[in-house]
């Protein structure tokens, strides 16, 4: 019986032994990113109750990524990193509920999913009942009496996490809260907030979630956060082959001809390789294979979007065209 041997280049072969060495519990984390949630459909809402245009959706997104935080089950992205990311891609209110605008996103910040969200329901009705003043529903239902009021309110949310690499929607959570008081008193009542200045809000302040609505609005963020950790397993950590050519050596520095949109962040260590022989069909003259040489190690140290600066970590005697190989999550 004949047995066909299958060999594999040095580089491969490091990287199944340093597969293999890794237990599973070792596997990092899914890293995600939650965009900020769409509130036009309820902006007139928000607009009534705050008294001016409060990016609700900023704060909602700003609750859930304290609540993951805190979970552990994700590693959540910088959100100055992702700032950065949406004012270089001019990114707009209008695309913060876009799967394929998120997406791309997602692939720029290198994490292995990233949120979306919408916020379907922010409101509340106060009832009034009294004695020589008028009765009314609505946000306000000022009396001038003796008055007894019960106020309600009610806030939705849902969100999906979108595959950065497919488009496709890999889990969907959904949060809903619902809070409400009654009280009894002499003059005016009403149903606005005031606790906030310049159209700024605190959402995670207690002089925010102690209110009517805010209880509401905590409650819908923790049973979407609840979701959205149940989802955690359905989170692929990506794993991102990148390779490319030493572009120039200069003073102990290696200049790689690959950067950011390749995926190379600070950080980042290549294998640097030398190509010594080339193995071409006699036929065709196509090359088949190439047989190579562990130069050594390098270090990412300064990154921008089409080329790397980096420093020896190992090895000597780097050259122009050498190619660097790694397999990143």
């Amino acid at each position: 019986m004949t047995k066909t041997l299958k060999f594999l280049s040095p580089f491969s072969a490091v990287l199944l032994l340093i597969a293999a060495s890794i237990p599973a519990s070792a596997q990092r984390k899914p890293r995600i990113a939650v965009l900020d949630f769409d509130y036009g459909t309820v902006r007139s809402y928000v607009q009534a109750y705050f008294g001016t245009d409060v990016d609700l959706g900023k704060g909602i997104t700003q609750m859930l990524v304290t609540n993951l935080v805190k979970d552990g089950s994700y590693t959540m992205i910088d959100r100055a990193a992702m700032d950065k990311i949406l004012a270089e891609q001019n990114f707009s209110n209008s695309n913060r509920a876009d799967p394929s605008s998120a997406a791309k996103i997602g692939k720029l910040l290198g994490v292995d999913a990233i949120i979306v969200g919408t916020i379907t329901e922010f409101g509340n009705e106060t009832k009034n009942q009294g004695l020589a003043g008028g009765g009314g529903s609505g946000w306000t239902g000022a009396l001038a009496g003796i008055h007894h009021s019960k106020s309600s309110t009610n806030v939705g949310l849902n969100a999906r996490i979108i595959n950065v690499d497919t488009g496709e929607i890999m889990g969907v959570a959904e949060g809903t809260g619902t809070s409400s008081r009654s009280s009894t008193g002499l003059g005016g009542g009403g149903g606005n907030w005031n606790g906030h200045g310049g159209g700024a809000v605190d959402f995670g302040s207690s002089n925010f979630q102690n209110t009517i609505i805010g209880e509401a609005t905590k409650a819908a963020v923790e049973k979407l956060t609840t979701d959205v950790i149940a989802d955690a397993p359905k989170v692929s950590v990506r794993s991102i082959s990148v390779e490319g050519v030493v572009a120039a050596v200069d003073s102990g520095q290696i200049i790689l001809n690959i950067g950011k949109k390749s995926g190379v962040k600070v950080g980042d260590q290549f294998t640097v390789l030398r190509v010594t022989k080339e193995i071409k069909d006699p036929s065709t003259g196509a090359v088949l294979r190439k047989l190579t040489t562990n130069v050594g190690v390098i270090k990412a140290t300064d990154v921008d979007d089409i080329s790397a600066v980096c420093s020896p970590v190992s090895g000597t005697d780097f050259k122009v065209g050498d190619t660097i190989k790694t397999v990143m999550q």
